[in-house]
């Protein structure tokens, strides 16, 4: 492989250095070898490859709107060097079996690593627990489960898929959604819905399951992680829970952070999504519980849709957008206004997310760690157009936008699969990659 020498770094954004890769990992510069690519990044700030916790791939069985390529694709794009990959696919990933398969199609694509997620339930139905302990010992080593797009709203099955990933320090992710209080919602209950006259989904579905599974996973002493927190009732139970010592992690979506449900007045089913848009003040309150550690991790909740399904009336198209490749630029964006820097952007798009799903190879870039490296440019104004993206998916809320930030390049085990902005090949090893 390739060594490098990258030369005026601002690492973190707290202060210029070189850094050197050499076989894959990050090393002392005066220990690289003879003649290596050196690159200058004078006015580029270094992170550490980013994790993403939440992505949906479609593949096995989705494969029109998303493959688990172009999905990694997408990933290096954007900077991630880490994906975990949702378990709503066709077959749903409730198998050993199922989870292997997406896991060696991750790797035979080489551009980011694939992370299976397995599904809580059989085949996301909600009445009994899927193979957890078959799915965390097989080659895909699964420590996250989920059935997101589905609530697990059983108290008792939640309690017991609790219990067991305890045994192998799991992680269930919910998706916080009482669907008693939720059919046929159409977007956030509020002004807006009722001047739309469009079903409305009220913030309490959200936090009753939040505050519910806090207190179950605080009776059992076990790992939860809320997915794609949306309003600020969430936030304040999740704080609660974690002044109680309540082992609860959560994320929030760069669209949530930006977007309210003012833009459902225009119908462009691009702003249809799950959990829905929320108001200014739930917006508020999730920067400011980001800000603040409440809110731990970036989740991107990428989720690729054909025009099919999505460019129809409201009613009928399908909830979700695309963010993987834009989900950095937004983040700076919303954040402008907090004491909020690179540093913290690396601890909630890397480190923490690294830390929580056992992520070992990502989130750090001290000597001796594997090579997984952003580059971003903070000053490069650029318009974003889904259509130059990887991503099979257009839906992208954010078409349009002028955003400041840019990703360069991307380092993938020492491979650089983003040069200049522009993709190159996949890591070099193929399928062993993560044994070099």
């Amino acid at each position: 492989m390739t060594d490098y020498l990258i030369t005026g770094a601002d690492v973190l954004g707290r202060g210029r250095a070189d850094i050197a890769i050499s076989d894959g990992a990050f090393v002392d510069p005066d220990l690289l070898g003879p003649d290596p690519e050196v690159i200058d990044a004078t006015g580029l700030i270094a992170l550490p490859g980013l994790v993403d916790m939440h992505t949906h791939l479609r593949e096995p069985g989705k494969e029109d709107a998303e493959t688990v390529l172009t999905g990694s694709r997408s990933a290096a794009a954007g900077g991630y060097t880490c994906v975990h990959a949702m378990a709503n696919t066709a077959p749903v990933a409730d198998t050993a079996g199922v989870v292997e398969q997406v896991h060696r199609l991750g790797r035979s694509a080489g551009f980011t690593e694939v992370v299976p997620i397995g599904a809580v339930t059989i085949g996301l139905e909600g009445r009994q627990l899927a193979e957890l302990g078959a799915m965390a010992r097989s080659e895909a080593r699964v420590r996250i489960f989920s059935d997101d797009g589905i609530c697990v709203s059983d108290p008792l099955l939640m309690r017991r898929a609790l219990e067991y990933v305890k045994t192998f320090d799991g992680v269930i992710a919910q998706h916080a959604q009482e669907p008693r209080l939720t059919e046929g919602a159409q977007m956030n209950e509020g002004v807006v819905s009722a001047e739309l006259g469009l079903p409305g989904w009220p913030a309490v579905a959200e936090e009753s399951i939040i505050a519910r599974d806090v207190l179950l996973a605080e009776h059992v002493g076990s790992r939860l992680h809320i997915c794609h927190v949306s309003t600020a009732g969430s936030v304040d139970i999740v704080r609660w829970a974690k002044s109680r010592g309540v082992q609860v992690t959560a994320e929030v979506t760069p669209h949530h952070l930006m977007l309210t449900d003012e833009l459902v007045r225009t119908f462009d089913p691009v702003y249809k999504v799950n959990p829905p848009l929320r108001t200014q003040r739930d917006v508020t309150a999730l920067r400011e519980a980001l800000a603040d550690g409440t809110i731990d991790v970036i989740g991107t909740d990428h989720a690729p849709h054909t025009a099919e399904h999505k460019c129809s009336e409201w009613s009928a198209a399908a909830m979700g957008m695309v963010g993987m490749e834009t989900a950095l630029p937004i983040v700076v964006e919303a954040m402008r206004d907090y004491d909020f820097d690179f540093g913290d952007i690396a601890r909630v798009m890397s480190q923490a997310p690294a830390r929580i799903t056992g992520a070992t190879g990502h989130g750090s870039l001290e000597t001796g760690a594997s090579a997984n490296l952003v580059l971003i440019d903070p000053n490069a104004p650029h318009t974003i157009v889904p259509a130059d993206h990887a991503t099979k998916g257009r839906n992208n809320p954010f078409a349009g936008l002028e955003v400041a930030t840019a990703i360069t390049d991307t380092f993938f085990y020492g491979h650089r699969v983003l040069a200049d902005g522009e993709l190159t090949t996949p890591h070099p090893a193929g399928a062993s990659w993560t044994e070099q």
